[in-house]
């Protein structure tokens, strides 16, 4: 096969990667974006091993088909709650990947006594430092929202001393490595001090960050695939892993930008730990008001504007079709409703949006947190549904709050806000929400699924 042949299809691998990145950004394209990249994928994938002329196919086709397997059981039975962990998981596979393909590299270039380039060893080095961390961060942040690991962090004394150690050795022996490539102990040596520093940056990191943490390691997943497009030579490698790395910066500024938080404060700040100086029995104080789906009912009868506020707590209730159906009884009656999706709500990016456009709910119907904020003042009733920092006025009312300066979604400011909660526990901040206590605030304990259930035949009964 030509070389120029195969680069053409690489250029035009990389153009369908590109405008498959930008068909993502919005739900209209975003299937046919997939779809592209998915496309350029294959395309790069056949070239690349019907160039290195390689003479047995059986253990890769026996991979395709374990992998097809068991991708195909993960996508039927995965569940939208359990998505960002998947998400995170696939980072982490990315990153052991190819800490393994650039070891391997190095010990065939070594076996076969070739000289070993200087490109080589710092693409390997810079591999397998970035793939540990990536897997083991993954496996951590996995467990994390799989709940088989605390969600709030885990810190103790001189940490930051010691995960600054740890990154110094990894350094040096990355230097050890370039300077004598012939000692291949030193790269697993080199993979076993990184998978430590991996666990240790994200176990210290609550569950409150860790849609900021998956974003950035899926960052990390594309820089060290676009390293060991270095070890092997293979320009669409090298493109594709630098766009990932590229969208997971951005993707994770965002985040930090929508949390006010910078991404040092997110790595090293230890968000969702207990916070002693706030006490739940001072901020409620016996002034929470419960109510029932036939008072909300009544509420709604008279409303003409309506903003539902989704969480986590939609998602762990599966509630997102009982939510389309409250949606399309109260359009029936002409009420104006509509949908405040705050950037970190949920526990990864766009996770509201993921679920409302399962239910076909209008996407011009989602509006973001700067669209939605200045019309609280003129909406009658906010219904909040599982969340909980994204709307916490603390934010802006305590400078000392963990969450202080974060923008939120301003319900506090509706004439009635519902909150559709199981009780008045803290969320992944860890700290508790005076916006329970309100005045204008009822609270509707209970399965998020099971009340917007009630209000709706409330509701249609009323």
């Amino acid at each position: 096969m030509s070389f120029n042949f195969v680069n053409l299809v690489y250029l035009l691998s990389a153009c369908l990667f590109i405008i498959g990145l930008k068909g993502l950004s919005h739900p209209k394209t975003a299937v046919r974006g997939n779809m592209l990249g998915a496309v350029g994928m294959l395309l790069a994938v056949v070239v690349t091993l019907a160039d290195r002329k390689i003479l047995g196919y059986e253990i890769i086709a026996a991979g395709l088909v374990v992998g097809s397997i068991l991708g195909t059981v993960l996508a039927l039975r995965i569940k939208m709650t359990a998505m960002p962990q998947l998400v995170g998981m696939f980072n982490g596979f990315g990153g052991g990947a190819s800490l393994l393909v650039a070891g391997a590299v190095l010990i065939q270039t070594l076996l076969l006594r070739e000289r070993v380039s200087v490109q080589l060893t710092v693409a390997t080095v810079a591999s397998g430092l970035i793939g540990a961390i990536t897997f083991w961060g993954s496996l951590i942040a996995f467990g994390k929202l799989q709940g088989i690991i605390t969600e709030k962090p885990v810190r103790y004394r001189g940490e930051q001393i010691v995960k600054a150690l740890l990154f110094t050795g990894s350094i040096a022996i990355g230097v050890l490595i370039i300077l004598n490539p012939k000692r291949i102990d030193l790269y697993w040596f080199l993979v076993a001090v990184s998978s430590v520093l991996g666990v240790l940056l994200t176990i210290s990191i609550g569950g409150a960050d860790m849609p900021v943490v998956i974003a950035l390691l899926n960052s990390y997943s594309g820089l060290a695939a676009a390293a060991t497009g270095f070890v092997l030579s293979n320009v669409v490698l090298i493109i594709a892993g630098s766009l990932v790395g590229a969208s997971g910066i951005i993707l994770t500024r965002l985040m930090c930008r929508a949390m006010n938080r910078p991404l040092v404060n997110v790595l090293f700040g230890g968000i969702g730990a207990v916070q002693e100086s706030l006490s739940s029995d001072d901020v409620y104080g016996g002034r929470v008001k419960s109510t029932s789906a036939e008072e909300v009912a009544m509420f709604l009868k008279m409303a003409r504007k309506v903003v539902i506020v989704p969480g986590y707590g939609m998602a762990v209730a599966q509630a997102q079709h009982a939510v389309r159906t409250l949606y399309q009884s109260l359009t029936d009656d002409s009420i104006d409703i509509e949908f405040a999706i705050h950037p970190v709500a949920g526990r990864m990016p766009g996770h509201m949006n993921v679920l409302l456009a399962e239910e076909n709910i209008p996407y011009e119907r989602l509006r973001e947190l700067e669209q939605i904020n200045p019309t609280f003042e003129q909406t009658d009733m906010a219904i909040i549904i599982g969340a909980n920092d994204v709307v916490n006025p603390i934010a802006r009312e305590d400078s000392n709050s963990p969450i202080a300066g974060m923008p939120i979604l301003d319900v506090d400011k509706a004439r009635t806000v519902v909150v559709i909660k199981r009780s008045l526990s803290p969320g992944f901040a860890g700290i508790p929400n005076p916006l329970f206590a309100a005045d204008n605030t009822l609270m509707f304990f209970g399965d998020a699924l099971k009340c917007v259930q009630e209000l709706v035949t409330a509701y249609r009964e009323a």
